[in-house]
């Protein structure tokens, strides 16, 4: 599909390259460490040390003044094996704030709501595509996203930076939350292998953007657990953090396949946004003695369906910072 609704014939070539055992406890711990660590300097106390397997290579938005895209590059010693890490939402209903809380609610609610985070009429919409009476159009939608400043463009661009850095190396991406729905987004447009944690169901964004749609995406795997209430689009509602705190995080269904781990039956945890930070994923759901769960495809998975997406006239979208 054309970036219009055209039908456009693709020819999709295979190709092998080296990935994560998603099937490993130690693999999939070490990437959500990076995950984690993708969230502060190397010198913070809560900094993850990864061993004498892994070096910081590149930390990126991290010099003085900036407030948006930021996380670290790692690389093996070799630099055979780079990953990057991306860093999701700082902000205060969940646990901490910072310098890039206002862009990363600004990316939540543009890539993650069914129409520019308008979730009732007491809602600030982020971009002018609510077309009213549950209408939204999809045109405005679509360049919506497309802004340079937002964090999808400068994660490619990024990206083409990396593999021009490091041209014979297997490139990964991760991220929690925010990061590891952006890290999907990328990982679907270039092909290559990503570990999300705990992200919003981002499939709709990936439509909206038009990205590549290819026969099969199980190079992205995403691992969550049934207690968190984001990546399972549990998070909605008048009465629920996410409203409270201004997010818009109502989409669910993911690409590539799933490993969701039941914390819900076999621990007994109530849904509850506490549970989303990726310590908690680090310290209290991959440390457990239990079997990796299988990464199965979500099907049917439906979202948005009160909405109506058409051509609805509502040209000349703009952005509007909400307030943090």
């Amino acid at each position: 599909m054309s970036r219009r609704g055209k039908n456009m014939r693709v020819e999709w070539k295979e190709d092998t390259v080296l990935g994560p055992n998603v099937t490993d406890i130690a693999t999939l711990t070490v990437l959500a460490k990076m995950a984690s660590d993708a969230y502060v300097p190397p010198e913070d106390s809560s900094w993850y040390g990864l061993g004498d397997g892994w070096n910081v290579s590149h930390p990126y938005g991290w010099e003085p003044g900036a407030d948006g895209f930021r996380g670290h590059v790692f690389a093996t010693p070799d630099n055979s094996t780079i990953v990057v890490g991306i860093k999701g939402t700082t902000a205060s209903f969940l646990g901490s704030g910072g310098p890039t809380s206002r862009k990363d609610k600004l990316n939540d609610n543009l890539l993650w709501s069914c129409c520019c985070a308008r979730v009732d009429w007491s809602w600030s919409t982020v971009c002018g595509c609510y077309s009213g009476a549950g209408k939204c159009d999809a045109e405005c939608l679509e360049d919506a996203l497309q802004e340079e400043s937002l964090f999808y463009p400068i994660g490619t661009n990024l990206y083409n930076k990396i593999v021009y850095m490091y041209p014979n190396a297997n490139i990964w991406v991760t991220g929690h939350s925010l990061g590891g729905g952006l890290a999907s987004l990328i990982g679907v447009t270039f092909g290559v292998p990503v570990v999300a944690f705990e992200s919003p169901g981002e499939r709709m964004a990936a439509e909206r953007l038009h990205l590549p749609s290819p026969p099969s995406t199980h190079h992205v795997t995403h691992v969550y657990h049934t207690a968190d209430p984001v990546p399972m689009g549990a998070c909605t509602g008048t009465y629920s953090a996410c409203y409270i705190g201004g997010f818009a995080l109502e989409t669910h269904c993911h690409l590539g396949r799933s490993i969701v781990y039941d914390t819900v039956t076999k621990l007994k945890w109530a849904v509850d946004v506490r549970t989303h930070p990726i310590k908690v994923v680090i310290d209290q759901v991959l440390s457990l003695d239990w079997d990796v769960p299988p990464a199965d495809v979500e099907e049917d998975c439906v979202e948005c369906y009160a909405w109506e997406f058409g051509d609805f006239k509502q040209k000349n979208a703009t952005l509007a910072l909400p307030p943090v």
